[in-house]
């Protein structure tokens, strides 16, 4: 093997091995913090549509919440902030777009911590 040969291998593996430290660092950046989620969910007063346990929903058109995987209600989320400005990703709810308006994504993240602590009526199709 010739000498380019072994420097371009030899920037392609760091150039690699960077991206997985980047992803990984972006990744882990922010740990999930259910205490400062639950603070936000009273601040925000989720309760009033979605029940004071998060099971028990105002009414049917209203998700219950309360073990939902953390990742859905991120991604939820992050959906109601997109409203109509990206319809293919997008979720149309007026009530919803205020609420998320100004919260970060680690905002949502330490919701969707909370809420998938609490202990919730989802089950599994088996």
């Amino acid at each position: 093997m010739n000498k380019p040969d072994q420097a371009l291998r030899f920037v392609v593996k760091a150039a690699g091995a960077g991206l997985v430290a980047a992803v990984g660092a972006v990744g882990s950046a922010h740990a999930a913090s259910v205490d400062n989620g639950k603070a936000l969910v009273e601040a925000h007063n989720c309760a009033a549509c979605h029940g004071a346990t998060f099971t028990k929903p105002v009414s049917g058109e209203y998700p219950k919440l309360a073990g939902q995987h953390a990742d859905y209600i991120v991604m939820a989320l992050r959906q109601y902030q997109m409203g109509t400005s990206n319809p293919n990703f997008g979720r149309n709810n007026a009530i919803m777009q205020a609420q998320v308006q100004g919260l970060s994504l680690s905002d949502m993240k330490d919701i969707g911590a909370y809420l998938e602590s609490l202990q919730g009526e989802l089950v599994d199709k088996k």
